[in-house]
């Protein structure tokens, strides 16, 4: 919290008394960076973030470097991260390939990313929807055969840059094959920020009606037309405690130039923390991480919750 002791906490009913937040600034806040940053600087990025006490950070991804040069450097990154203590580092996964590379690190969180439409798939996947399912099936197998956790990231469940807005219907039967094929948990996206609440409590009741509890589903909201705290609070209304933020608001998605960046952690903790749910983070140095990666970055950090607090947080030392 802020000097002053804000935010004043205030609780609601029937909400949540914690939330995990699935931190990915390490992994979708810095994939569509133009500018290479140092494996170095990554790996203190993910150090800061587990001082301020998020114990799930995504690390990085094991895709083939020709298509996200950011994360060409995963092999080198992983093993500089992979002692902390009572931290999870989910790693995303394309394929077999990179499942491979993954296992061979130690990695025991994986992630694997699907699509609602076609036309997203065949821009972030070079495959139809039910071609890149079939990918993964193997891969979830052999994960969980590895007695690895699995995460099923389905993108454009809202909305999509091409395809207008997402039948619920298209998102539903997505999360359900990943489901099936043996995944732990879905994470809901909001690639190009634009759902609203009701929106939001439609996919997610519809989702339990179609035998998907709530326990296993995570949200990732992008903040495009400032909606994503709203959403985020719909979707705590509804039950769900697992939520994906980035330190920073930093992120994008190189396949889908409409999309903004993620949720900014700070923003997301400055908002629980004021309902009196605990989420294990100290905001005050989870602040001073972003503004230290801003300024790795050379510019500010478009978190709102950063800005009003970055100029009274100090920086937080290196040990």
């Amino acid at each position: 919290m802020s000097a002053d002791g804000l935010p004043m906490v205030v609780p609601a009913q029937d909400l949540p008394a914690r939330v995990r937040i699935h931190e990915v600034g390490a992994r979708d806040g810095l994939q569509n960076e133009k500018t290479a940053v140092p494996t170095a600087v990554k790996a203190e990025f993910v150090r800061r973030l587990a001082d301020a006490g998020l114990t799930t950070i995504e690390a990085t991804s094991f895709v083939h470097p020709k298509w996200v040069p950011q994360l060409a450097d995963a092999e080198e990154l992983f093993p500089l991260v992979s002692g902390l203590d009572g931290v999870e580092l989910p790693v995303l996964v394309p394929n077999q390939r990179g499942l491979d590379r993954a296992l061979a690190l130690g990695a025991r969180r994986i992630a694997v990313f699907a699509s609602a439409t076609e036309s997203f798939a065949k821009a972030n996947l070079n495959r139809t929807v039910d071609e890149s399912l079939a990918v993964f099936e193997p891969v979830v197998r052999q994960a969980k055969d590895a007695g690895a956790h699995v995460r099923g990231y389905v993108s454009m469940c809202f909305g999509d840059p091409w395809e207008g807005a997402v039948p619920l219907h298209q998102a539903v039967r997505v999360c359900g094959a990943l489901r099936d094929m043996g995944c732990d948990e879905l994470s809901l996206g909001d690639t190009i920020g634009v759902a609203t609440p009701g929106h939001v409590l439609e996919l997610l009741a519809l989702l339990n009606e179609e035998g998907l509890p709530t326990n296993v589903l995570g949200v990732h909201f992008h903040d495009t037309y400032g909606q994503a705290l709203a959403n985020t609070y719909a979707a705590l209304e509804h039950g769900v405690t697992t939520v994906d933020a980035s330190a920073g608001g930093l992120g994008g998605c190189p396949y889908a130039k409409s999309a903004t960046g993620n949720l900014a952690t700070e923003d997301l903790v400055w908002m629980l923390h004021g309902l009196g749910i605990e989420t294990g983070v100290d905001l005050g140095r989870l602040t001073a991480t972003s503004v230290w990666m801003a300024e790795q970055l050379g510019r500010p950090s478009p978190s709102r919750t950063v800005r009003a607090l970055g100029s009274t947080t100090q920086t937080h030392k290196d040990k």
